[in-house]
């Protein structure tokens, strides 16, 4: 399966699949990439031993769907991520 996501939105998708406190929800809210289409992304984009620590992450996670989550995990970033830096 090909996509048709320009490198920065294929950076991106990376690093939210990645990250612990971004839902796949979130993913596909901004991307409409379901997580079926996520793993084929991943699995395209990073090279297996990569692929494969990241799928571990995945399925050891509470946080990977909203619906799962704890109460009070509201965001989908870290407090301090997006603050400028001087």
């Amino acid at each position: 399966m090909k996509f048709n996501f320009n490198e920065v939105d294929t950076n991106r998708i990376i690093e939210m699949a990645w990250e612990d406190r971004t839902s796949l929800d979130a993913i596909f809210r901004q991307f409409n990439l379901k997580e079926a289409d996520l793993k084929r992304l991943m699995a395209q984009e990073l090279k297996p031993s990569s692929y494969r620590l990241w799928r571990e992450r995945m399925r050891k996670s509470d946080l990977r769907h909203e619906a799962l989550r704890p109460k009070g995990i509201t965001r989908a970033y870290a407090s301090n991520q997006y603050k400028q830096k001087n």
